[in-house]
């Protein structure tokens, strides 16, 4: 296992480089001056040039990138053209928030999607799984920002019971902190709760028609300890593949659903630095988001080799 894990870490060193490369010359390549941009309309082009050697913008793409990626070598990830603050401070600032929505998004989706997918694959072609199957559907078809404006409307506007947009602020007690999340929580949770649903439900379904299930029904073993202890675990192994990939998916930020609630977390950062043109922020939240990425595939692999020792690397072939 560690050796496997050493082999794995060392193939993120070439993944990130050309990540990097892609992300920094996509970049230059958008349309925009942030000289420009900062200075204004009313500025000079002997301004804008100026503004442009401050920034570092006159040098040549290939130098301006290996003097990036060195001072990402050290954690340093620049300061913020629009805002002029460190990188580093605005990423720190918006992640936990980010980590926060995701982290009870995924919960959420995961009490209550594993759950129904597991009573559907039991109750195929009756009542049971058309109607968990048509639901679950019905939360892939939904678009995140309408259900989001939807709720705002229902909950904030009409009834009143909860904040339409922002954080909160923690100081003031747990409650208060968790009444901002409810929404845009629910609205993440709803298209990933489906997914699972219906991924259990598939994996169960083939599970439950294997021979070793069968075995255990003929020992007489109660049904429960069927599902549970010999149908889930073995269920399971498709399925984390799809766990990892849309908590990676969550904390690289659920764009749409912070942006409707204003919420302040790594999706919106990026979003409000595009529109700006905030190169050193956009690269830094995006190889942010690259690096969970591959950190969530890693401990995916790892979590195989728990749930099925066949498939570790000193497994049985």
């Amino acid at each position: 296992m560690q050796r496997f894990l050493a082999q794995r870490l060392l193939l993120l060193i070439p993944t990130l480089l050309l990540a990097s490369i892609l992300i920094f010359a996509i970049i230059d390549l958008a349309p925009g001056d942030p000289a420009q941009m900062m200075l204004g309309t009313d500025a000079t082009p002997a301004e804008v040039a100026a503004e442009r050697v401050r920034l570092g913008l006159d040098r040549p793409l290939p130098v301006r990138y290996v003097i990036w990626l060195g001072d990402v070598a050290h954690l340093n990830l620049g300061m913020s053209i629009v805002y002029d603050r460190p990188v580093t401070a605005l990423v720190l600032e918006a992640f936990p928030n980010t980590l926060r929505l995701a982290l009870s998004a995924l919960v959420l989706s995961i009490l209550i999607g594993f759950p129904t997918g597991i009573l559907a694959a039991l109750r195929q072609n009756r009542p049971t799984d058309y109607i968990v199957t048509s639901v679950a559907s019905l939360g892939l078809a939904v678009p995140s920002f309408w259900l989001g404006i939807l709720l705002i409307l229902l909950f904030s506007v009409t009834l009143k019971w909860l904040p339409p947009s922002g954080v909160g602020d923690p100081s003031q007690g747990v409650l208060v902190s968790l009444e901002y999340l409810v929404m845009p929580v629910v609205t993440i949770a709803v298209s990933n709760l489906a997914v699972f649903s219906r991924f259990v439900r598939s994996s169960m379904i083939d599970v439950l028609s294997a021979d070793f299930v069968r075995t255990a029904r003929a020992k007489g073993l109660a049904e429960p300890v069927v599902v549970t202890r010999h149908a889930l675990r073995n269920a399971l192994i498709p399925v984390v593949t799809i766990l990892g990939i849309q908590f990676g998916r969550l904390l690289g930020g659920a764009v749409l659903t912070e942006a409707v609630f204003s919420y302040p977390g790594i999706g919106r950062l990026v979003v409000t630095s595009i529109l700006n043109r905030d190169y050193p922020v956009v690269q830094a939240t995006l190889m942010l988001v690259v690096v969970i990425f591959l950190a969530t595939n890693i401990v995916v692999d790892i979590s195989y080799a728990y749930l099925d020792p066949r498939l570790s690397p000193g497994g049985a072939s």
